[in-house]
């Protein structure tokens, strides 16, 4: 079994690599944004009174 992977790995390489890359970028972009949209200081929104639309 892990002969298979190792063979695998070797055999596509250039293809495991790319893999790995655009997965850790698309994490690194989540963490990023996620991280940015946390601490953002931003006022609370607040309903002052509701709409009420008549037919």
């Amino acid at each position: 079994m892990l002969t298979k992977l190792v063979n695998f790995v070797k055999d596509h390489s250039q293809d495991v690599i790319l893999a790995l890359l655009v997965a850790l970028l698309s994490l690194l972009s989540f963490a990023t944004g996620y991280l940015t949209a946390r601490y953002q200081e931003r006022e609370s929104i607040q309903i002052e009174s509701p709409v009420i639309y008549n037919e």
